[in-house]
């Protein structure tokens, strides 16, 4: 059987190995460059592959193609792999069929990197062998094809969800549904939401599928699974099949009732911590490791991430906010006056819900951005403070100049990052690095 691959990244190149180890006869195509250490792992493996182009001949010559959820339907080599009707699948969906491990899964428009990293966090210290995997950690393929985990605790994004089909989690956790990279979903937010909800397809009444009660759309979603089948969210997907869960809904206020604590500020937060502890009790892990494992936890990089205080200035990378939900929760969490950074490669955000927050806690904003238009038409009629800035550089030059002792600047962007950065990981280190130069 022939594989092509799309993308020669993290999730690429592990599904070209897996799939070179299992037999079968391998292509991987990167139409940008694929990094050194890539192709090394690519060439020890004997594997062909290509960047700076797509030679279609292979491509549509393959009965399979697995894609790197950064690729969008509408890239034109997807566009014929579409119309020759070669199933596309992510590379989730192909690394399960190899593995018996059970699968614990979560996703959501915010609190996904921060819940699987606590639920990683609490299945180490219960000394349970599990992988961490998907949007974060090391490729599920390689981890897979190495057989060593009984648990995968794997962060899905609806791009990931969308090409899979036969994959069934153990335990889902989808921790909400707000507008975000509506600009994949034709602007249609029920496409995205349906995305979303295919975290459940295939489970059972054994499998368990927790979430947040009060979230706009996941009861409303539920009810309508049960009567209709998911429709595809995008060309490239398929129908979802139904899913049957054990339901596990969890609402604000069972965070106090269940006396839990946790290290984290926010009350975004909480709702991370509860959705960890039921993931925990699901799977049987002593409630006393939960508790004393959600106290202890570090948190995660580039989300609402204290840098450094400075003449009295807190600085806070929040790179990981690129969707204005997250912005708004991490202004929530913060009582202090703010220097808001906001900015990046805008993916259809309505900017009208932080309206009344900001001018609750910002004392001034600073846009950084290649284009910061949308930004000026949607914020300067506040009459707060605003710079305009292109580079990390400028923008926290812009910071210090508004910022005074007890102030927060917070780097909460709303937007993505690649068009002044490589990705967000690049943004926050670059805020970090200048911060901590800072001369005090």
């Amino acid at each position: 059987m022939k594989i092509a691959i799309l993308g020669g990244g993290e999730s690429g190149v592990g599904s070209a190995i897996l799939a070179h180890t299992k037999g079968y006869d391998v292509f991987l195509s990167d139409y940008g460059n694929i990094a050194d250490k890539y192709k090394q792992m690519l060439n020890d493996h004997n594997i062909e592959w290509e960047e700076g182009k797509h030679s279609l001949s292979r491509i549509l010559d393959a009965d399979e193609v697995i894609k790197s959820p950064g690729i969008a339907d509408e890239t034109p080599v997807v566009e014929k792999i579409i119309s020759a009707n070669i199933p596309i699948v992510s590379e989730i969906e192909f690394a399960a069929r190899f593995t018996k491990a059970k699968m614990i899964c979560i996703s959501g428009s915010n609190g996904k990197t921060t819940t699987t990293s606590l639920i990683y966090y609490i299945f180490k210290k219960a000394g349970l062998n599990v992988g961490l995997a998907g949007n974060i950690g090391r490729s599920l393929a390689l981890q897979v094809m190495e057989g060593k985990a009984e648990y995968y605790v794997i962060e899905l994004s609806s791009f990931q969800l969308d090409n899979m089909f036969d994959f069934r989690a153990d335990v889902a956790v989808l921790m909400n549904i707000t507008p975000d990279h509506l600009d994949r979903y034709k602007y249609d937010m029920a496409r995205y939401a349906d995305s979303k909800m295919r975290i459940i397809q295939n489970q059972t009444p054994k499998d368990f599928f927790i979430y947040w009660s009060q979230d706009e759309y996941i009861e409303k979603l539920l009810k309508q699974s049960e009567t209709n089948t998911p429709p595809a969210p995008t060309p490239s997907s398929r129908p979802a099949a139904k899913g049957n869960p054990h339901r596990c809904g969890f609402t604000d206020e069972d965070f106090s009732r269940l006396g839990l604590s946790f290290s984290q500020p926010g009350v975004h937060n909480q709702r991370n911590a509860m959705a960890a502890f039921l993931a925990a009790k699901a799977v049987g892990i002593d409630e006393s490791i939960v508790r004393q494992c959600l106290t202890d936890f570090p948190g995660v990089e580039h989300r609402l991430e204290k840098v450094a205080v400075v003449n009295g200035v807190t600085y806070i990378n929040d790179s990981k906010a690129t969707n204005v939900d997250a912005c708004h929760v991490a202004l929530k969490a913060i009582n202090a006056p703010i220097v808001l950074i906001v900015g990046g490669k805008d993916k259809g955000n309505d900017y009208t819900v932080l309206y009344d927050i900001i001018k609750e806690k910002c004392s001034a904003l600073v846009y950084l951005g290649a284009d910061n238009q949308k930004l000026h038409d949607s914020f300067d009629q506040l009459g707060i403070d605003t710079a305009d800035t292109h580079s990390m550089a400028e923008c926290v030059e812009a910071c210090r100049k508004f910022a005074t002792p007890g102030t927060n600047v917070l780097l909460s962007p709303c937007c993505a990052s690649f068009d002044l950065f490589k990705n967000m990981e690049d943004r926050g280190e670059q805020f970090k690095s200048l911060i901590r130069n800072i001369k005090a």
